[in-house]
């Protein structure tokens, strides 16, 4: 079974490891309130996602 000749490094480890940063969520405004949203959500002020209402509010009730 093939095992490394030199342990690796503190610098190569990071180097392979540095595109699993986490990163910030992308932020959108609602279309129909004017809301900030994660895109690609359903807005949970207003309950409307691509323009359409999805979720029952309150004001509907």
């Amino acid at each position: 079974m093939a095992h490394p000749k030199r342990r690796t490094s503190k610098s190569k480890k990071r180097m392979r490891r540095s595109h699993n940063a986490l990163h910030d969520k992308t932020l959108s405004l609602c279309s129909y309130c004017g809301e900030t949203i994660i895109s690609h959500r359903v807005c949970s002020e207003c309950g409307h996602y691509n323009g359409r209402p999805v979720l029952k509010s309150a004001d509907d009730a």
